[in-house]
């Protein structure tokens, strides 16, 4: 089969975007959800500190 004869259409040309390009948003959505989590365990650890006392 011959790439010639057939009609490549580009992921540009569909507006898609590759997956490839998706990654640094899922990777920065996904640090900051555990940033979050972790913001929430330290301060419930210093709240149970402070009724400790």
């Amino acid at each position: 089969m011959d790439t010639r004869d057939e009609k490549i259409v580009t992921q540009e040309e569909t507006g898609e975007t590759a997956p490839i390009d998706e990654v640094e948003s899922r990777v920065e959505a996904e640090m900051k959800r555990l940033e979050e989590r972790a913001k929430e365990s330290v301060a419930q650890g210093l709240q149970e500190t402070e009724d400790e006392k």
